[in-house]
C-alpha cells in the first residue's frame, strides 16, 4: 500500500514537471486563443450582421492591441531548466487578471445594446493581446532553447536516431 502511494506521487511530480514544460503551455495558450476566437467570431458576425462594427475594424483594432501583448509576454518567467532538460514557464498574474477583467468588461457591456461597438474593440483587443503574447512567448521560448542548445539537448547524430529508430521498431 505505502508503495502505491509513492509511485502515485512520482507520478504526479512528474505529470506536474510535464505541465511546466513550455510545449505544453504554449499549446494549451494557442488553445484557448482559438477557444475565444471562436466564442467571439459569433459575436462579431451578429453585430458586423447588425451593422455595428466591420471585419475591417476587427483586424485593425486586434493589430493594434498585438504589440501590447507581445510587451506583456517580457513579464512571463521563463528559464532554462537544465535538470529537466525543457524551457519551463511560470503563471502570469497580471495578465490572467488583465484577460478576466477584460472578458467580465465585454459581457457586462455586451449587455447594452448601444453599447455593442464597445464590446466588440474588448473582444477584439482581447484576441490581439492573446495573439501577441503567445508570439512574444514563443519567440523569447526559442532564443532560449537556441542559447542553451548544447545544454538542454544531447549531441545526437541523425544516424544514431535512425539506427534507435530501427532497434525500437525491430524490437516490438
Amino acid at each position: 500500500m505505502n508503495q502505491k502511494i509513492k509511485s502515485l506521487l512520482t507520478y504526479f511530480k512528474s505529470m506536474r514537471g510535464e505541465l511546466k514544460k513550455s510545449r505544453f503551455k504554449i499549446w494549451l495558450r494557442a488553445f484557448l486563443l482559438v477557444q475565444f476566437s471562436a466564442m467571439f467570431s459569433f459575436y462579431f458576425v451578429r453585430d458586423i450582421a447588425a451593422g455595428y462594427f466591420s471585419w475591417r475594424s476587427v483586424a485593425v483594432v486586434a493589430a493594434c492591441f498585438i504589440p501590447v501583448g507581445a510587451l506583456l509576454s517580457l513579464v512571463v518567467p521563463i528559464k532554462a531548466d537544465l535538470e529537466v532538460q525543457a524551457v519551463t514557464l511560470r503563471l502570469d498574474r497580471f495578465y490572467l487578471f488583465l484577460i478576466w477583467f477584460l472578458v467580465v468588461s465585454k459581457l457586462i457591456i455586451g449587455r447594452v445594446p448601444s453599447f455593442a461597438p464597445e464590446s466588440d474593440f474588448i473582444m477584439s483587443a482581447i484576441i490581439g493581446i492573446m495573439f501577441g503574447r503567445l508570439s512574444g512567448i514563443c519567440l523569447r521560448v526559442h532564443n532560449l532553447k537556441k542559447r542553451h542548445a548544447k545544454q538542454l539537448v544531447p549531441d545526437v547524430t541523425p544516424l544514431q536516431v535512425l539506427r534507435d529508430l530501427r532497434t525500437l521498431i525491430w524490437n516490438s
